[in-house]
């Protein structure tokens, strides 16, 4: 993966910038806050608060690092909180690059040394990470994934509009959102005037949540 080269950003933490797609993994203005704050906070625990749930089902567009599932998993382990979690992924990371990441220096050695052990599995099947938190990560598109199950919250992480457009139009956003429960919540860094458009035609009530470092704003829809 001679394309791929880690960056150090604002906050001290690693992320990716893939030469190819022009475009970094994470925010340059904070990887770890930007994941702690658009995809914990304001999608998993505004979803376990607005519905005084104590579990969720979790599905991820643009798995990449791990970042998003180790807070999530580690916070939810840290609090008892239950999670079932899929990655969609087309171009998985192999074990050395998600090594080299330093992301231990931000999990407990429980999770991180879980995932590093059952990250090979779970791109084929479910695994546990342990006992009350698992993880699936499809190898495969948006447009071709398929799954048995609906989710409780969707962590949309694709990279930005101007460098993969497919990922941001009506069809791919519908074809997701296939897969989220009524009331579940959609969560993403970003906030456009097409994209409020696109979630709205789609069945969702929009809000314009304060962004993470580096960005004003961001969106988060609820499924009507």
């Amino acid at each position: 993966m001679t394309h791929l080269s880690f960056v150090l950003t604002a906050d001290g933490s690693k992320t990716l910038f893939n030469e190819k797609v022009g475009e970094h993994y994470h925010s340059r203005h904070g990887a770890l806050q930007e994941s702690i704050h658009v995809f914990l906070k304001s999608g998993l625990l505004f979803y376990l608060d607005k519905n005084k749930a104590n579990k969720a089902s979790i599905l991820e567009v643009g798995f990449g690092t791990g970042l998003n599932f180790l807070v999530t998993a580690d916070y939810c382990t840290k609090n008892d909180i239950p999670i079932h979690y899929t990655g969609i992924e087309a171009y998985p990371l192999d074990e050395k690059m998600i090594t080299e990441t330093g992301y231990n220096d931000y999990v407990s050695p429980e999770v991180w040394e879980s995932f590093l052990k059952n990250y090979p599995a779970a791109l084929s099947k479910p695994v546990q990470i342990n006992p009350d938190r698992s993880l699936f990560i499809a190898n495969s598109t948006l447009m071709n994934f398929r799954s048995e199950h609906l989710f409780d919250v969707v962590y949309f992480d694709a990279f930005a509009a101007i460098h993969q457009p497919e990922m941001w139009t009506i069809e791919s956003l519908s074809h997701l959102c296939n897969y989220l429960k009524p009331g579940g919540i959609f969560v993403t860094y970003a906030i456009t005037g097409e994209l409020k458009r696109t979630m709205k035609s789609i069945g969702f009530s929009i809000e314009k949540a304060p962004g993470a470092p580096g960005k004003r704003e961001m969106l988060r829809a609820v499924k009507s």
